[in-house]
């Protein structure tokens, strides 16, 4: 029997009932089409997840009795901040879906000279709702019960000038240094990866000025979302959890 996971914003607790907001509501009675009495796990970010079971369940309400709170983590012990040039159509969707399962700490997407998304304030705040249902549907699916943070879209220069004490990472596929030959980060890593078309020569200067190192991925430029995706796994082989 398939035991769905769902993601609920609010506070959750043992021995009690709660309504399932309509992004679930639609998921378990129209798609999954479940009836009550069949058993579902909920997390809300706070580290836990919770066993529970449809109580009730109409094509626009859904009643949940939450059962028992399980301290269950499966979080990287390696903390990674993966600071994405945002790119066009659903490469950003992918980069950000993919870095979720393989265990990112945060997210920040980043506004380059070479970005190809130009949008208002309205809308990048829609996109930003939009990203952040799939970090949540990554983690329904997943396993993990703590949200990464996904931070607002800001430009590089912003992003280089946070002070951190992280280890700093770029991609060069003509870089001297492989992630095989890095001391372990133990602050962490803060990863930057290009958007379509790369860096600009300043903007990779001052990649340089603000203390990044680059690492080479192999010899072939890889396009962005590979780009992250390789190098993320690559760190968590090294110092994490793969």
């Amino acid at each position: 029997m398939r035991i769905p996971r769902i993601y609920y914003p609010h506070t959750l607790a043992a021995e009690t009932q709660i309504e399932l907001e309509s992004d679930a509501v639609n998921h378990i009675a129209n798609v999954l089409r479940l009836k009550a009495g069949h058993p579902i796990v909920l997390f809300n970010g706070d580290g836990n997840e919770y066993s529970a079971e449809l109580a009730d369940v109409a094509k626009r309400k859904v009643v949940v009795s939450v059962d028992a709170k399980l301290s269950i983590s499966v979080e990287s012990p390696l903390s990674i901040h993966l600071g994405q040039g945002i790119s066009r159509g659903d490469r950003m969707d992918f980069v950000l879906q993919k870095s979720v399962e393989l265990g990112v700490t945060k997210i920040t997407p980043l506004i380059t000279e070479r970005c190809g998304v130009k949008l208002s304030d309205d809308r990048w705040q829609k996109k930003h709702d939009q990203w952040q249902k799939i970090i949540q549907g990554a983690c329904e699916q997943c396993g993990r019960n703590v949200l990464p943070e996904l931070a607002e879209p800001v430009t590089l220069q912003q992003w280089l000038g946070q002070s951190t004490n992280q280890l700093r990472l770029t991609l060069h596929p003509r870089a001297e240094q492989t992630i095989k030959n890095l001391a372990v980060p133990t602050e962490g890593v803060r990863l930057l990866i290009g958007p379509e078309g790369g860096f600009s020569d300043q903007e990779l200067y001052q990649t340089e000025e603000a203390g990044f190192q680059t690492v080479r991925m192999g010899p072939r430029v890889l396009r962005t979302e590979t780009a992250a995706l390789a190098a993320i796994s690559a760190l968590q082989s090294q110092f994490g959890d793969l």
